[in-house]
């Protein structure tokens, strides 16, 4: 029988005879379940993950526990008249406050992956606690309020910690930046008009658990009903706090040399306000404890008399199960945001997961102390920071100072003047505030984030803080499957680009994953130079997965340009874990520096502004490890404008500079921005860098590569943005041309 492929005349195979054949293997549903399931070892390191104190402890010493002792001190004295009035906004006593404070500095230095964060009660998530209380009382008023916040609290502890064991802290990465600073900047606003009822003592009955907007309304619809002496204990502690703040950052500026002088006072403002304003009250109320002439603390049992199993019952559960996907939103979004931003400023990586399984333990926990719903807090956190802390053994340091108030303090603790616990909530609110600015530079980088973030502060204003957090997060979600869903295709033409060489290369991935190019020898780019290709899409949704494996292949592939060399034990960092591993570092000297990252963009269309900070983060680690050199990022195949835009606005396009530091987005300020001239800002340093304009052109066109007199070209990259490229060939290029030209000192 004559086959159709004879008659037809087909053959086996169409590759040509004196071609070699490269046929990579298939992946198989075994290959997929053998990358997914992890190998013995795999296991047992999870298991030592879960406590990495025992990878510093070990090397812990005086001078460490010098720097701990300084900024636990401190943080100490600032967390107890914090946590006091963060009780209140519970609708709890206030020693339920102390009992959080202690029980996070307990726990979470035996899981936590950052030495900054300070775990205890936050505005945000006290200020929803007492809302669920306040809700579910009226419903069922036979329910105590701390059962209902320990029982809030042991449940969103079990969830978190289970969140972290499944390893499943990469879902924090669904919620973009803008969501997350609309949602602080909503929090803050409606926090800090809740506060202004006690600050000025009214007497008038309406609800600060209402939206901001009613809120508002109603305390300036009652400001008849204030009492003047509560009124002036509330708005002058507020004016004391402003004025030693504003005092301090102005002497600090005039007296560099004493900037940690004017560090420590504005750092200790709380706790010097409530102590001054406290010996006022003692002074007035001592004969008349019955009667105050302003509202005060009164009474705190001495000691931990609410210690117990917490009564977590059914019916209980039942009230507020449809308020935890809130709460645990709100506990894992301020952690984890803060977290980052203090990793990223002291030049560490935390892990996500371990960082759920840290503050999931400490309120699972917690209750058993009468501890309720506990989470990083940013203002402590940033004056632990400065502080000079070395370990997150500062946490036991700030707990032991707590557990001296619980036991020690409570008679003192009597006569604090509610009005003036309010003005420390309010002021320490205050920072919470995105400044201006930063919503300018959404509108710079990505437009649609910036309507994302008004979306949120108007629901946040409007209606409730969690409402705000699912608005931004399901609107982000629905421009990201937009743009999927209406990417635009383009017919190609074809044309000619001119460059030193002659044959235009073809870009294969690195890699041996079996791709179907097996046999094909690679040709790396020259030592210290790096090609990353992103392979679909780049958004806050993938960001963090793409960017940290190309930092752990470059710090495994260069070497630091300036050794870190420690002329005292105590002056290597926490998480520098390898002080004796001399063969590493000898080993580190045959492997380059890193000079240039080209990143190719051919299936890059959008960014927004959650991505490019995670880029403006990678550079800023990456020109630490590479200082005093300036390393060079090129970018390739950019096609749309909006993305060149969002580029060039955070610094990209042009020569680098690395002498601006991110700082968090809470701690923005203003900054001007000349018209007509390129400034790149970093999204959350909003640092001005200065620019260092190329010329760098390549020509295209149909006589490009032919030898005319009078050549007909065009520039496909323009002068001010010399490091956006028509492709990775052109890109490698510029980048060899400035390494001859720029070698290593």
């Amino acid at each position: 029988m004559i086959s159709v492929k004879k008659v037809l005349g087909l053959q086996d195979s169409y590759i040509p005879e004196d071609t070699q054949a490269h046929h990579g293997s298939d992946p198989t549903v075994l290959d997929w379940l053998n990358d997914g399931i992890p190998s013995v070892h795999q296991a047992l390191q999870c298991l030592t993950r879960l406590f990495p104190f025992l990878k510093w402890i070990q090397h812990y010493n005086l001078q460490w526990f010098i720097g701990d002792l300084v900024a636990g001190a401190t943080v100490g004295a600032v967390v107890i008249p914090q946590s006091m009035g963060y009780a209140r906004l519970a609708g709890l006593p206030v020693e339920y406050g102390l009992y959080t404070s202690f029980m996070g500095g307990v726990v979470y230095w035996f899981f936590a992956t950052s030495k900054d964060i300070t775990i205890g009660p936050v505005a945000v998530m006290s200020t929803v606690v007492g809302t669920i209380i306040t809700d579910l009382q009226q419903l069922y008023p036979s329910i105590p309020g701390p059962q209902i916040a320990l029982s809030i609290t042991v449940i969103c502890g079990s969830i978190i910690t289970f969140m972290g064991l499944a390893r499943i802290g990469f879902l924090v990465d669904f919620i973009p930046l803008p969501s997350i600073t609309s949602f602080m900047t909503g929090s803050a606003i409606t926090i800090g008009a809740g506060q202004v009822k006690t600050l000025l003592g009214q007497t008038a009955d309406y609800s600060t658990r209402a939206p901001a907007y009613q809120i508002i309304i109603d305390t300036l619809k009652n400001l008849p009903s204030s009492q003047r002496y509560d009124a002036a204990m509330g708005v002058s502690a507020l004016v004391t706090l402003y004025t030693i703040r504003t005092a301090c950052n102005y002497a600090a500026g005039r007296f560099p040399h004493r900037s940690k002088l004017f560090f420590f006072l504005p750092a200790l403002r709380s706790a010097f306000v409530i102590l001054f304003f406290t010996m006022i009250s003692a002074a007035v109320n001592l004969h008349r404890r019955e009667n105050p002439a302003f509202a005060i603390v009164g009474h705190v049992p001495r000691g931990f008399q609410h210690a117990g199993v917490p009564n977590v019952t059914g019916e209980v559960i039942k009230t507020f199960a449809a308020k935890l996907p809130a709460c645990v939103i709100v506990l894992l979004l301020e952690h984890i945001a803060i977290s980052k931003s203090f990793g990223r400023l002291n030049n560490y990586t935390i892990d996500p997961s371990q960082e759920l399984i840290a503050i999931g333990i400490t309120n699972l926990l917690g209750p058993f102390l009468g501890a309720y719903s506990a989470t990083g807090a940013f203002c402590r956190s940033a004056i632990q920071s400065k502080s000079g802390v070395r370990t997150p053994l500062a946490g036991v340091i700030t707990a032991t100072v707590v557990l001296i108030a619980i036991y020690a303090l409570t008679a003192v603790v009597f006569y604090i003047p509610l009005a003036s616990l309010s003005s420390v909530i309010f002021h320490a609110v205050g920072d919470l505030i995105v400044a201006p600015n930063t919503i300018y530079q959404f509108w710079l980088i990505a437009p649609l984030d910036a309507v994302v973030f008004a979306v949120g502060l108007v629901v946040a204003i409007t209606n409730t803080i969690p409402n705000s957090i699912y608005a931004t997060a399901c609107l982000s979600i629905a421009v990201l499957l937009f743009r999927h869903a209406k990417a635009p295709g383009s017919l190609l033409g074809r044309t000619w680009i001119g460059g030193q060489f002659t044959q235009r290369p073809l870009f294969l991935p690195l890699n041996d994953a079996g791709d179907g190019y097996l046999g094909v020898e690679l040709e790396r780019p020259r030592p210290g130079v790096f090609i990353y290709r992103f392979s679909e899409g780049f958004n806050y949704l993938n960001a963090g997965h793409y960017l940290d494996p190309l930092v752990q292949t470059i710090s495994r592939c260069t070497r630091r340009t300036n050794a870190q060399a420690y002329s005292q034990k105590g002056d290597r960092p926490w998480n520098d874990l390898a002080p004796e591993n001399q063969g590493h570092a000898s080993n580190s000297l045959g492997l380059p520096v890193l000079r240039a990252i080209i990143l190719d963009f051919s299936a890059v269309n959008h960014v927004d502004v959650t991505s490019i900070q995670n880029l403006v983060d990678i550079r800023s680690q990456l020109n630490h490890r590479a200082a005093p050199l300036e390393v060079q990022w090129h970018f390739a195949h950019v096609r749309n404008r909006w993305t060149k835009r969002a580029l060039a606005a955070s610094g990209f396009g042009y020569p680098s500079c690395h002498n601006a530091e991110p700082l968090p987005v809470d701690e923005l300020k203003d900054s001007s921005r000349s018209h007509g001239r390129h400034t790149p800002l970093d999204v959350e340093a909003n640092k001005e860098e200065p620019l260092n304009k190329g010329d760098e052109k390549w020509m295209i066109g149909p006589e490009a590569n032919v030898c005319n007199d009078t050549p007909r070209s065009v520039a496909i990259e323009s002068a001010s943005r010399p490091f956006f490229h028509a492709d990775l060939t052109s890109a490698l290029e510029s980048v060899d041309a400035y390494l001859a030209a720029n070698p290593v000192p």
